[in-house]
C-alpha cells in the first residue's frame, strides 16, 4: 500500500519572508518621511584654534535679574525698551555683539523673550552665561 500524505496548507502568517518584506517596507517610509522638527536655537560656536576678539565698543550687556527684570548699565527697562535700545546701538554698531547674563533664579520664559528680541533686532553675535550665585 502506498500512503500519499499531503501536505497541509501553510499558514501565510508563519512565513518568514513575509514578515521580512513588511519590516523592510515600514523601515523604507520611516526613512523616506519628511518630518517637521523644530530645530531650536542654531548656534554657530567658534573654532578653537581662532579665538574671536570682540571691541569693548560693540558689546552690549544685559542682566536678568532673580524676579525676572531686565538691566543695562544698571538701568532697569521693560521688553520694548530693550528692543529699542538694541536697534538704536545696532545702528551704531553693525557688528555689535550681546551678552546676557542670567540669573539662575530668573524665570525660564523670560529668558526666551529676551532671545526672541534680540533675533528680531538682527543681532548676529549673541553669547549667554549664568551669573554665579553669591
Amino acid at each position: 500500500m502506498i500512503r500519499r500524505c499531503r501536505r497541509g496548507i501553510e499558514d501565510a502568517g508563519s512565513s518568514g519572508s513575509l514578515n521580512d518584506l513588511s519590516f523592510l517596507l515600514i523601515v523604507f517610509f520611516i526613512v523616506i518621511a519628511g518630518f517637521n522638527v523644530n530645530k531650536g536655537f542654531l548656534l554657530n560656536l567658534p573654532e578653537k584654534e581662532k579665538p574671536r576678539v570682540v571691541n569693548s565698543q560693540d558689546l552690549m550687556t544685559c542682566v536678568l535679574l532673580s524676579d525676572g527684570s531686565i538691566s543695562v548699565k544698571n538701568e532697569v527697562m521693560d521688553p520694548s525698551a530693550l528692543e529699542e535700545k538694541i536697534f538704536a546701538m545696532k545702528q551704531s554698531f553693525p557688528n555689535m555683539t550681546f551678552l546676557l547674563l542670567v540669573s539662575p533664579q530668573c524665570p525660564y520664559q523670560r529668558v526666551i523673550d529676551v532671545i526672541h528680541s534680540v533675533r528680531l533686532c538682527g543681532v548676529e553675535n549673541f553669547s549667554f552665561r549664568m551669573e554665579t550665585q553669591q
